[in-house]
């Protein structure tokens, strides 16, 4: 019998998927100090909300004058966010971000130990100026330091995660530490979180900026801060009192023309505090649409579900914040598997589906009754989109900042943070008045959820659309193509 000699063909090799990249001790420290600045913002955002009561009868506020608390600190952490973002850029990211959490820990201590109403907004508005320092500089310093691939997208996992995270632990910690200590409390645990971080940093934190020392765009800083001031009290107020107030109408028009103005500078500038080319990027335009719908929706179904479980349901304060602590565990889960999902369908189809997931789990909220089992539903539904909501947080940051340079990351971020606090600005005045000012709440709720879900879908086939051929996103590959020979 005749031997077969014949070599036998030798299988190509199929390619591995990117293992989870593995950090570095300085690189752990270094994602620690940056997402416990992130966290510790986004604690602040929802830590007082549970103590607003308690704290007005110690500081003789009026129940109308309590919005001010939660306004004094959106007004400059949403105005500022652009502009200290391209300050980072021009004169060092770590220099902005050091002084950022020093202002932050100082306005913390000073509401702290407020001793009247202005002494608190002083200290809160203070909060709202370094945050708006921080969570710029701080997103720059993560894009700058971890290069694009599975080593920032694993990096920009954990700081989505603890983002989400730091928003349901202080629901959670907010009635807590109320209830145990004081409202005082909730804005010491701030200054704790800033003296911790601040000695840290300096030490770990590279300098960067850009390489060029070009003059910063002064009527582009004037026009977009002073737009974004007066649309985010125009928003925050009308969430309160309805779009019907003078003061409503008078400086969301402003904002408005402050923005058109703002356009028209950038378009003739020399040296423009946003680039306009950037914002024509596919990447930029339709990832920050994204990010827009994500957090406004979600925030509006976290804010009409409050009501829901309390209006009712009749749970009390702390189980409702239960509620959301389950969502909270469930987040820290997704955003512990987002960089995979990323890293096998990119960051395009990610935020698509993502977007898709919680207008769909949404609209499950519609049969929401007056059973007790409606808990279980609620916070099943409320969690799973939450995952979803995470997922398109992590994807859309990494849509917007791929590909962008070093010396323009500054600014990439400031646009993902703008985008962060707009939507958590605009999603409750546009929709949850209409759960507030119904008839009947149930039937007010519900018709919420349904503009909710319907404007979430939506989004995720415009983000689909818009992005479709796009050859970039998240991890800097290419994305949704089989590998080809070269």
């Amino acid at each position: 019998m005749a031997i077969d000699t014949t070599p036998t063909p030798t299988p190509a090799p199929v390619a591995a998927e990117p293992s989870a990249p593995r950090l570095s001790a300085r690189d752990r420290l270094v994602l620690f100090v940056l997402c416990a600045a992130q966290f510790m913002v986004a604690l602040d955002f929802s830590v007082l909300n549970v103590a607003l009561p308690v704290l007005g009868a110690d500081l003789g506020m009026s129940t109308s004058a309590l919005q001010w608390a939660v306004t004094a600190f959106a007004l400059p952490s949403g105005g500022f966010l652009l502009l200290f973002g391209r300050m980072g850029d021009l004169y060092g990211r770590r220099r902005l971000f050091l002084a950022g959490l020093a202002l932050f820990g100082a306005a913390s201590l000073l509401a702290t130990l407020a001793w009247d109403p202005a002494s608190f907004l002083a200290g809160r508005a203070l909060q709202g100026l370094g945050a708006a320092a921080i969570v710029p500089t701080g997103m720059s310093l993560l894009t700058t330091t971890f290069p694009e691939g599975p080593a920032r997208d694993r990096a920009l996992g954990i700081s989505g995660t603890l983002l989400s995270l730091g928003f349901t632990v202080g629901m959670v910690a907010g009635g807590v530490l109320t209830d145990l200590l004081s409202w005082r409390s909730t804005m010491g645990l701030l200054a704790l979180f800033a003296l911790v971080v601040l000695p840290l940093a300096p030490r770990l934190l590279p300098e960067s900026r850009t390489p060029e020392r070009p003059r910063l765009d002064v009527p582009g800083a004037v026009t977009v801060t002073g737009g974004l001031l007066s649309l985010i009290y125009a928003l925050t107020t009308a969430a309160e009192h309805g779009f019907g107030r003078t003061d409503v109408l008078v400086t969301l028009g402003a904002g408005l023309l402050l923005l058109a103005a703002f356009v028209a500078v950038e378009s003739r500038s020399a040296a423009p505090l946003v680039s306009l080319p950037m914002l024509r990027r596919r990447t930029v335009a339709w990832g920050n649409l994204g990010g827009l719908v994500t957090f406004s929706m979600m925030s509006t179904v976290v804010f009409v579900l409050t009501l829901y479980l309390q209006e009712i349901l009749h749970l009390s304060a702390f189980e409702t914040g239960l509620v959301f602590g389950v969502q909270g565990v469930l987040s820290v889960v997704a955003g512990s598997y987002a960089p995979r999902v990323i890293g096998r369908f990119g960051a395009r189809r990610t935020l698509v589906g993502s977007l898709a997931g919680q207008g769909a789990l949404g609209l499950s909220l519609l049969v929401l009754g007056e059973g007790g089992w409606s808990v279980v539903l609620a916070t099943a539904a409320v969690s799973l989109a939450s995952m979803c909501h995470l997922g398109a947080i992590i994807s859309y940051g990494l849509t917007v900042t791929s590909g962008v340079p070093d010396e323009e990351q500054g600014l990439a971020t400031g646009l993902v943070t703008s985008t962060q606090q707009v939507g958590i600005t605009v999603g409750i005045p546009l929709l949850g008045v209409l759960a507030t000012t119904a008839p009947d709440l149930r039937s007010g709720v519900h018709t919420v959820l349904v503009l909710d879900a319907v404007i979430v879908l939506a989004a995720a086939v415009l983000v689909a659309v818009g992005l479709r051929g796009n050859r970039t996103a998240g991890s800097g590959t290419v994305e949704a193509e089989p590998l080809r020979a070269r």
